[in-house]
């Protein structure tokens, strides 16, 4: 097995096709894609006969809080083939996603929610919860929050400045104006 990345753009027709049917079977519906705005990068995990064990998108834009602005990875859309589950080969890609974005000087963090049934998944991968933080997604106009009715969420970060405390800190316990807009209203 081998991660592979690419510009969600330039994901080989192939790979493509399959990274939209197992996004369609988990999310039966949902639209293909992400919004070019947010810069999407596919991360594939892809055995040695070329089919996709799991993917994930990593969405990119800056975050305005406590008098700065981050520049913000999110994850969305990780899936593993359903007769791949099981093997740890989705917390091998989102570990991937983690390495990937700790080693790129252009994010100060990675940041997003989950079902709180998955943050440990999350956690054996490198990230942390952020107790009491709440995303805020959508637009400002039309938002959509982690905390909403119906909700189950977590949110979970890591941080990758020089100063991840205080920047921790800065994050835990607050609203976090993200939105992303219509398209990937909550990454």
């Amino acid at each position: 097995m081998r991660v592979l990345g690419f510009a969600e753009g330039e994901v080989p027709a192939g790979l493509a096709r399959q990274v939209a049917g197992l996004e369609d079977a988990a999310w039966p519906g949902s639209s293909p894609g992400h919004d070019p705005a947010l810069a999407p990068r596919a991360l594939l995990l892809v055995d040695g006969g070329g089919a996709v064990a799991a993917s994930l998108a990593l969405l990119f834009k800056t975050i305005p809080l406590a008098g700065r602005t981050y520049r913000a990875a999110g994850l969305s859309s990780v899936v593993t083939r359903p007769d791949a589950r099981g093997r740890g080969l989705g917390g091998r890609l989102v570990a991937a996603a983690h390495a990937e974005l700790a080693a790129d000087p252009a994010v100060d963090l990675a940041l997003f929610s989950c079902d709180r049934p998955l943050t440990s998944f999350y956690e054996a991968a490198g990230f942390a919860p952020l107790p009491g933080t709440v995303l805020v997604g959508g637009t400002p106009a039309e938002p959509l929050c982690t905390d909403g009715p119906g909700f189950e969420k977590d949110v979970l970060a890591a941080f990758f400045t020089d100063t991840p405390d205080r920047d921790r800190a800065a994050f835990t316990g607050v609203r976090v104006p993200l939105y992303p807009g219509l398209i990937d209203r909550l990454w």
